[in-house]
This record gives structure tokens, C-alpha cells and sequence, in this order.
């Protein structure tokens, strides 16, 4: 509260406002406005909920699709060797359910405007492509994705796919998709045909699935496949190791692959 306004509150209530007498009591002071704690980890959580009940609106910013922080990727917590995820679900479920809590996954707090009580926050939140109210956490997005990366939240020494949970007991309870911007191939393609999504599907042997992504953005595979002056391999990053894939001629291979079991299906 600013001091203008805590002034005309004491004022209303008939106590004396002079400068010599002017002091704040939070504990006389009614609990208004809202709270906002950056990081989702054991000590954001603790503060969260400690503030929620106390009153106040708590909005919970992470950077990640899921809060927990480093102590959810313990094992044990030193010096007592508890297993960390023991301790933290509780807190976990908890902030989770609370209803004074809004935890914004994905986000990071760029600009802090005003004073003390009176703060305005920009805060940038990156996309999931998941609905968290719609996601009941199956994990068949997980089986079907073609996409494969290293695992973050392992440091990196176990692979996972593009969609993803951060972990098996995460809050909110829900999946989420990893995408970085678009592809140099995309970009430089005309019909900005994704070539990224149906190369994973055709390593994996999924030859109608490929061509039902080819098709979203081109109906002509067979075609472009043969008379594409392929500037999606110019553009391809490949070219700085060795040479580009060969995107052209997986389209007209996925094309081809189709319609060949099309025939032998018809036989």
C-alpha cells in the first residue's frame, strides 16, 4: 500500500495522520492486493503456500513446464539421506491444489515496474502447444512422437522425445511439447513444407504418417519430389558438417512407398 493511500485509510478510520505519528503496522493493515514469487523450487513453493495462507493471491512464475526445482532431481538430500521426492510431494500436491495459488509453467518475469505494494510485472510465457486443463498425462503423445533429444532435466545423459512430461510426479500433472523456432530448411521452402516432422517419421518406418504430414502443407509429394529445386538442403545446417539430407528425395521415397503398398494391397 502506498503511503498516500495508507494515510486516507487511517484518516477513514479517525486516527491521527501526522508525519510524527505516521507509522505502518502490517498487521493492522488489511490484506489486499496479490503476490508474485519467482521459481518454483522447495523454497518458491514454501513461500507461496506460507503467503496464500496469509490471504494474499500468489502468483507462482517458472521457467520450466513443471515446478520442483533441482531438489526434484535428487535422489537423496544430505545430511539425513532422505529421499528427496518424499519430502517435496507433499509440498508438490499441495501448491499444486491451493487455491490462492496460479502457477505460470514456462515463464520468466522480464521487466519489474513501480514501488514497494505497488509493482507491475511483464512476464514472458512460452508456448506448451498442450492443453493443461484438457491433458490427463496418458503419455500416447510420448509414444507417437518421431522426435528424439537429450533429456535436460537428466543432465543430458538419457534421450527423450519432443513430447514430454518433466517428470513422472510433475505439477501441473500434464505434457508438454519442446519446439526451438523454426528450421532453416521450413524457412527457406516456398510452401513451407515441414520437413523436420516427416524425416523422423520415415526413419522410423512410418511411411503413412510421413506422407499425411508431407500432404498437410504440399498435395503434390510425387511431383515436388522429382522438379523441387530443393532449397530446403541449401538451407540445411547439415551442410556445415558434411552435406544435406537429401529432403527431396525422402519426399518422393515416402510417395513412392505408399503408393507401391496401395498396389500390393490391391492385389
Amino acid at each position: 500500500m502506498k503511503d498516500e493511500g495508507a494515510r486516507q485509510w487511517k484518516k477513514d478510520e479517525g486516527m491521527n495522520t501526522s508525519d510524527s505519528s505516521f507509522i505502518l503496522h502490517p498487521s493492522s493493515l488489511p490484506v489486499v492486493g496479490a503476490v508474485m514469487v519467482v521459481g518454483g523450487g522447495i523454497a518458491g513453493m514454501q513461500a507461496s503456500l506460507d503467503l496464500a495462507e496469509q490471504g494474499f493471491k500468489v502468483y507462482l512464475v517458472e521457467k520450466k513446464s513443471a515446478i520442483g526445482g533441482h531438489m526434484a532431481q535428487l535422489d537423496k538430500t544430505f545430511p539425513t539421506n532422505d529421499c528427496a521426492m518424499c519430502t517435496i510431494s507433499p509440498k508438490l500436491v499441495e501448491t499444486g491444489r491451493h487455491p490462492s495459488i496460479e502457477i505460470l509453467t514456462d515463464s520468466e518475469a522480464l521487466e519489474v515496474n513501480g514501488q514497494a505494494g505497488d509493482f507491475t510485472v511483464t512476464v514472458e510465457r512460452a508456448p506448451r502447444f498442450i492443453d493443461v486443463n484438457k491433458c490427463i498425462a496418458c503419455g500416447d503423445c510420448t509414444k507417437v512422437c518421431p522426435v528424439i533429444v537429450p533429456d535436460q532435466f537428466n543432465e543430458g545423459l538419457a534421450p527423450r522425445r519432443a513430447a514430454f512430461k518433466l517428470y513422472p510426479q510433475a505439477v501441473p500433472n500434464a505434457f508438454a511439447i519442446e519446439k526451438r523456432g523454426i528450421a532453416p530448411c521450413r524457412d527457406a521452402c516456398p510452401g513451407g513444407q515441414r520437413a523436420q516432422g516427416y524425416i523422423a517419421l520415415i526413419r522410423e518406418g512410418r511411411w503413412n504418417d510421413a506422407l499425411r504430414v508431407i500432404k498437410m502443407d504440399n498435395p503434390f509429394p510425387g511431383i515436388c519430389g522429382r522438379i523441387c529445386n530443393h532449397r530446403c538442403e541449401t538451407a540445411c545446417n547439415r551442410n556445415l558438417v558434411d552435406e544435406p539430407i537429401n529432403i527431396r528425395a525422402l519426399k518422393r521415397f515416402a510417395s513412392r512407398e505408399m503408393a507401391l503398398s496401395r498396389i500390393f494391397a490391391g492385389n
